[in-house]
C-alpha cells in the first residue's frame, strides 16, 4: 500500500476531526486540504464523508451516558422524548433543503473561492455576534421547546454552503435565538449525530460503486484519526468555553479566508499567464 496514500489520510483525518465541531468548517478545511494534498478525485471525495463517521462516533463515546440514558428511559421519560423530539425537528431543515439543493450546492460552491467567502462572511457573522450583548434565557438542552429547536434546525441550514461550518451555524445561531453558549454548544453537537450519520450513509449509499477492497486501509486511517483527533476537539471546546468567547474563531476564519483568496488568486493567475 503507498505510504503516501496512508500519509495523506493521516493528515486530512486529523483535519476532520479538529475541525468538524469548531466553528470554522470541517468541509471548507477537507476541500482545501484534498487540493493541496492532491487528494480530490472521486474517491478522495467519498473518503472525505466517510471519515466523518469517525469525527460523529467521538461525540457519540464522548456523551455516551447521556445517550444512553436517553434510548432506555424513553418509553417512559416525558424528558428523553422532547430531547429526541426536539433533535428530529431541528434536523429535518437542513435534510429537506439539503435533499433539494445537494446538488446544485456541489456543482456550484465545492470550490476554493466559494469556501474563502464562506470562510470570512462567516468570521464577520461571529465577531458581530460576540459584540453584541446577549442574555441568555435557556441555560440547558432540557429547557428548550420545539421552537427553539426548530430555529436552530433554520441555522444549520446555512451549513449546506461549503465553509459555512455546520457547528458554527448552530452554536451562533443557537446564541442568537436565546441559548447559552454550552448549550448551543451542547445542542450542536447532538444535532450533529443525526445529521451527520444521514448525510455520510446518503452519500456512501450513492457512491458506493467507487470504493474497493484495496481502499479499506486508506480509510480505516482517516476514520481513526478523525475519531481521535475529534474527541480531543470536543472536550477542548468544552472546556475552552467556559472561560471564552468565539472571537478567537472569527479571527482565524478571517485572515484564513483572505489567505485563501490571496493564495488561489496568484494560482489562477500563474495558470492564466
Amino acid at each position: 500500500m503507498d505510504l503516501l496514500i496512508l500519509f495523506k489520510a493521516f493528515l486530512l483525518g486529523i483535519v476532520e476531526g479538529l475541525t468538524e465541531f469548531l466553528p470554522i468548517s470541517s468541509t471548507g478545511h477537507l476541500i482545501i486540504a484534498g487540493d493541496l494534498l492532491n487528494f480530490n478525485d472521486e474517491v478522495g471525495k467519498v473518503f472525505e464523508i466517510a471519515i466523518q463517521l469517525g469525527a460523529i462516533l467521538a461525540v457519540c463515546y464522548e456523551y455516551r451516558s447521556r445517550l444512553g440514558k436517553v434510548i432506555f428511559s424513553l418509553p417512559n421519560n416525558s424528558q428523553s422524548r422532547g430531547f429526541v423530539i426536539n433533535l428530529f425537528i431541528a434536523f429535518l431543515p437542513a435534510a429537506i433543503i439539503g435533499i433539494l439543493l445537494i446538488k446544485t450546492i456541489k456543482a456550484y460552491l465545492f470550490q476554493p473561492l466559494s469556501v474563502a467567502i464562506a470562510f470570512i462572511a462567516g468570521g464577520i457573522i461571529i465577531f458581530l455576534v460576540e459584540r453584541r450583548p446577549i442574555v441568555p434565557s435557556i441555560e440547558n438542552i432540557d429547557s428548550m421547546n420545539w421552537k427553539d429547536a426548530l430555529k436552530v434546525g433554520f441555522a444549520q441550514v446555512l451549513s449546506l454552503i461549503p465553509g459555512t461550518s455546520r457547528a458554527g451555524a448552530t452554536i451562533i445561531g443557537g446564541m442568537l435565538f436565546g441559548l447559552s453558549r454550552r448549550t448551543a454548544t451542547e445542542f450542536s453537537f447532538f444535532l450533529a449525530i443525526p445529521t451527520m450519520f444521514a448525510a455520510t450513509f446518503y452519500d456512501l449509499y450513492k457512491h458506493w460503486h467507487l470504493l474497493h477492497s484495496h481502499d479499506i486501509g486508506v480509510f480505516a486511517v482517516g476514520f481513526a484519526t478523525a475519531f481521535v483527533s475529534a474527541f480531543i476537539a470536543v472536550r477542548a471546546l468544552l472546556h475552552y468555553i467556559a472561560h471564552h468567547n468565539f472571537m478567537p474563531f472569527a479571527w482565524y476564519r478571517i485572515i484564513f479566508g483572505i489567505i485563501l483568496l490571496i493564495y488561489y488568486r496568484a494560482v489562477l493567475f500563474q495558470a492564466l499567464s
